[in-house]
């Protein structure tokens, strides 16, 4: 288990460059099994999970080239199915939850899937209803082995329908969007999810000759093509990093340019952190933070305490939260952060409780934040990281505490971060892997 030795309380400065999306890279590296010619992608963040999933896909016979840093072709010419009821398989898709995907595109084009129960961040109950409930109204059928908890699905015959989402999933939708662009006929899907990532795939989906309408909307309609061809593709640059060093430069008084940021694709996210006090200008497609020493959490108009809470896009993603909720232990004022998504991502709060912030949870799903507003800094301390995001965050709480911090179980952040640590100590921070 590695760990993070980190001495606090130093302001950064300098500029920094975000890494391709996470998200968006397991969705179009999954559906390059859509074709069986080259696809080639460009910015794809060198990281555990995406790393772990393209070698998923080269132990399916998928060629594989890394013509240079975060670029890979893949070619899908023969695909090993064997391979999908070995046990090297089901270890490595049960630690990978973008492993789900993988489903979609092969039914749509070999009509025959292979799940174990896929694995990711232990934050609470993470259903699969909506993939598997999409998958079925398209023509899949789905056998459950009990033993080996797996599933076992039958798409030889798929056929575009209409679809009401129950949630808008976003890995639900990818899934069922990769299924219908060769399904037959026209398939209908309201309350689709409409996350950049998810317009990402569906224009590089097109870019390979499917017929997708309503990009951006929750409202798609996508008429079966016989067959898909090559294309390129770049990942867009990961918002939940942009948002990471958004809440980093607040909290530790540091003055940073985040650089090519899309930030017309960011929606919500910048003005988030505004209610949070935090000052920002925006440059071009650059975001710059100023040093502030204070930074007041906005109240409402009739002066009633601030709440922040996650919503399907375009309302803020969940996997801020736990970012927000630490830049918010330094703020002026108070805030209620509501994480309706998953009960089990707040927990992380014991350890910032422990470093001196004031937070009430609640329950677990909303934790109420007494800001210090910088006249009490954290203590320095000794924390495990449960999960990718709370792993980032407690890295951000102890870069803005005096002392010297130790973070353990720093895989997590690496399946989320690339080279964060190097990436971080080039802007000043003081960060050793152990």
């Amino acid at each position: 288990m590695a760990s993070y030795e980190i001495e606090g309380g130093k302001p950064l400065n300098g500029t920094i460059y975000p890494q391709g999306a996470k998200n968006e890279a397991l969705e179009v590296i999954c559906a390059t099994l859509l074709t069986s010619e080259k696809v080639t992608i460009s910015n794809i963040p060198e990281i555990s999970d995406v790393l772990n999933l393209i070698g998923l896909l080269r132990d399916l016979n998928v060629e594989v080239e890394h013509p240079q840093k975060n670029t890979y072709t893949f070619q899908a010419r023969d695909v090993n199915f064997d391979y999908l009821k070995s046990e090297a398989f089901r270890q490595k898709s049960s630690k990978l939850r973008g492993s789900v995907m993988i489903v979609g595109p092969l039914l749509a084009r070999f009509g025959y899937g292979y799940l174990p129960k896929p694995g990711g961040d232990k934050i609470g109950r993470r259903h699969l209803d909506t993939h598997f409930i999409g998958l079925k109204m398209l023509g899949a059928e789905f056998k459950f082995d009990t033993e080996e908890s797996s599933y076992t699905i039958n798409g030889s015959n798929l056929k575009g329908t209409y679809i009401l989402l129950e949630e808008a999933s976003v890995t639900g939708t990818a899934n069922i969007v990769m299924a219908a662009v060769l399904a037959k006929g026209e398939t209908t899907i309201f309350n689709a999810a409409c996350e950049p990532y998810i317009c990402q795939l569906c224009t590089m989906l097109n870019n390979m000759g499917a017929n997708i309408k309503g990009v951006g909307s929750n409202l798609l309609k996508i008429n079966g093509v016989d067959s898909l061809h090559s294309a390129t593709h770049r990942c867009l640059p990961d918002m939940i990093e942009i948002g990471s060093f958004i809440g980093l430069a607040a909290m530790t008084g540091s003055q940073l340019r985040i650089k090519d940021c899309r930030v017309d694709m960011l929606g919500l996210i910048p003005r988030a952190f505004q209610k949070l006090g935090v000052r920002m200008e925006i440059e071009g497609d650059d975001i710059v933070i100023p040093a502030q020493d204070h930074y007041e959490i906005e109240s409402y108009i009739d002066g009633s305490i601030l709440t922040i809470a996650d919503a399907p896009w375009p309302g803020i993603t969940p996997d801020l939260l736990s970012v927000l909720l630490v830049v918010a232990t330094q703020a002026k004022g108070s805030v209620l952060i509501h994480q309706k998504m998953f009960e089990s991502r707040l927990f992380f709060v014991d350890k910032l409780i422990d470093m001196g912030a004031q937070i009430i949870l609640c329950d677990p799903h909303r934790a109420t934040v007494i800001g210090l507003d910088h006249k009490f800094m954290l203590k320095p301390t000794t924390m495990i990281s449960p999960d990718i995001r709370a792993g980032v965050a407690l890295l951000i709480a102890a870069l803005s505490a005096p002392g010297k911090s130790t973070i353990h179980n720093i895989e997590q952040i690496d399946r989320g971060y690339e080279d964060l640590d190097s990436r971080l100590v080039a802007l000043g921070a003081s960060i050793s892997r152990k």
